[in-house]
């Protein structure tokens, strides 16, 4: 079972903003692969090399985005073909705003490990009754996100998928970081409580390194990926 994660960025103004110190789309970066996920994804415009700078030395692929006019939708679809393209086993995709700054690397772990359990459902973890990110998609509805129309914002394409018959499953792993991004500061969260039964019907394994890791720890991993120029066109919403 390989899980990556997907990270989209509609700027380098916000892959780059503040985090508690920290560039945000490099704090996403750590969490994510810290929590199990591989391979990492960012699609984001670099056009001055600040992304690919903040992300230097971490686990991850700086993708150039899809032409902007084709919508977020796109922009998923180009994240999950990267991600394919490195590890073809890849059988779910996480998908991961770039302003969702303070998930933490247990929530990720969750649910790739309720993922084993429902490969076929698009899981969303949930804070106090409201959906969050990053959402779960099985790999096979990927190819479903090429018909969404360019219009359509994130919480609009997972209705799509849906809407075409995904099923959903929303759970409460206890993090405020899924539903409260970085408009308020790390320490101002409510406290994060994890499920109070394990997501997947057993106990997590935490004993790993990089699982007991803090979330603001920078993680080594191999160089980053060669970003090709994105030229003249805009970021994408």
């Amino acid at each position: 079972m390989t899980v990556a994660a997907v990270l989209l960025a509609a700027s380098p103004e916000s892959a780059l903003a503040d985090a508690d110190g920290v560039p945000a789309i490099r704090r996403i970066v750590d969490a994510a692969w810290s929590g199990g996920a591989t391979p990492v994804v960012v699609v984001s415009f670099d056009p001055t090399g600040a992304v690919g700078a903040a992300l230097a030395g971490a686990s991850v692929t700086l993708a150039e985005p899809a032409p902007q006019e084709q919508g977020p939708a796109a922009q998923i679809a180009r994240g999950a073909d990267v991600a394919r393209a490195e590890v073809v086993e890849t059988d779910g995709v996480l998908l991961w705003p770039a302003r969702l700054t303070w998930v933490g690397p247990e929530t990720v772990t969750s649910l790739i490990e309720l993922h084993g359990t429902a490969p076929a459902e698009l899981l969303r973890p949930t804070w106090q009754g409201v959906a969050g990110w990053p959402a779960l998609v099985p790999i096979e509805s990927i190819e479903g996100l090429r018909g969404v129309a360019a219009d359509r914002m994130l919480d609009d394409v997972v209705a799509d998928l849906i809407a075409r018959g995904v099923g959903e499953r929303r759970v409460d792993l206890g993090d405020p970081g899924v539903a409260i991004d970085r408009g308020t500061p790390r320490a101002e969260l409510p406290p994060y409580v994890g499920p109070t039964e394990p997501p997947a019907g057993h106990v997590h394994e935490w004993g790993s390194q990089a699982a007991d890791a803090p979330d603001d720890s920078p993680l080594e991993g191999p160089a980053l990926a060669p970003y090709a120029p994105a030229g003249a066109e805009e970021p994408t919403g």
